[in-house]
């Protein structure tokens, strides 16, 4: 199955709220939604601040899907 993806490699941690928020707001009713934060930490902890923030249903991947969240619900 392909999900409809927001791939954050060359976004810069100060601009990760907007680019969430306006892709998530903007795409809702496509859900699930798949955000590839790649392997930064702190890139996963922001986008997680953000989807907690608008109270969204979310899955933080883990193993081999590790540096990706799949957005349930917006």
């Amino acid at each position: 199955m392909k999900f409809n993806t927001l791939d954050l490699h060359g976004c810069r941690h100060a601009d990760v709220k907007i680019e969430v928020e306006n892709y998530l707001y903007l795409n809702q009713e496509d859900c699930p939604i798949l955000i590839i934060c790649g392997n930064s930490q702190k890139m996963i902890s922001l986008v997680e601040e953000v989807l907690m923030e608008i109270k969204s249903t979310f899955e933080v991947g883990s193993g081999t899907n590790y540096g990706t969240i799949m957005v349930r619900s917006v």
